[in-house]
């Protein structure tokens, strides 16, 4: 995706307007109010979506739904993340790396913001432990930000590389549809959190690189003639 860091800056772009038009849209509430919007056709489709997942409940998806509440939260989260860190330092990839640490301390203070400023209330009777506001989903911001930062940074640019960009959003978005699935946060509260946690993701992967390129002094043209303008895979200079 990072063939062309410009383009991909544009696609962040894109996407954190979108997500801007969703936190608009979902808007400041009291709790006790949710799943009121301010576009009041986000609250009914969340309701709905609730109502519709409640009722498609068996053993076998509340199983799968509850270890993706293990996998996206803070005692999961928090270790892989370090470790991806240490092993991107081991091996000297510093812009990687960068990206990586700007990746996961912006996608924690946006989400740490959002959460106090919305304070939505959570759906009732979560078949799981729960904490703090529910708009938008730490679970699907934790996830779709790893997972889409991994693939950049781990990955050089290609086919292969773009198979697994689109392997890491629908992951996301599984997580997401897992969340509501047991009422730990509305539909809107979990997409947001995918679209927000993408666009940081690929945000800082085109600027890090856009900034590498003005300070050694590389040239828009080199990308054009199929240069790597990517984060480097394994073998390829930081």
């Amino acid at each position: 995706m990072l063939a062309n860091h410009r383009r991909t800056l544009l696609y962040s772009a894109g996407l954190l307007l979108v997500t801007g038009a969703v936190f608009i849209g979902v808007g400041r509430h009291a709790p006790a109010q949710a799943p009121i919007t301010t576009f009041r056709p986000i609250g009914r489709l969340d309701l709905r979506v609730l109502e519709v997942t409640r009722d498609s409940r068996n053993g076998f998806l509340t199983w799968i739904a509850r270890a993706l509440n293990v996998m996206g939260g803070g005692g999961f989260m928090i270790p892989f993340r370090a470790v991806v860190a240490l092993w991107l330092a081991a091996r000297r990839r510093w812009r990687a790396f960068v990206v990586w640490a700007l990746t996961w301390f912006t996608a924690e203070v946006v989400l740490v913001v959002a959460k106090a400023f919305f304070h939505r209330g959570r759906p009732p009777d979560p078949l799981v432990s729960i904490s703090g506001y529910s708009f938008p989903s730490g679970h699907a911001v934790a996830v779709a930000a790893a997972a889409v930062a991994l693939v950049l940074v781990s990955m050089p640019s290609g086919s292969r590389r773009r198979k697994w960009e689109a392997i890491a959003v629908a992951f996301a978005l599984f997580m997401a549809l897992s969340r509501v699935y047991l009422s730990a946060h509305w539909l809107s509260d979990a997409y947001a959190g995918v679209l927000l946690g993408t666009g940081i993701a690929l945000g800082w992967a085109a600027a890090v690189t856009e900034i590498r390129d003005i300070l050694v002094g590389r040239s828009p043209e080199r990308y054009a003639r199929g240069g790597a303008s990517g984060i480097p895979g394994p073998g390829r200079p930081p």
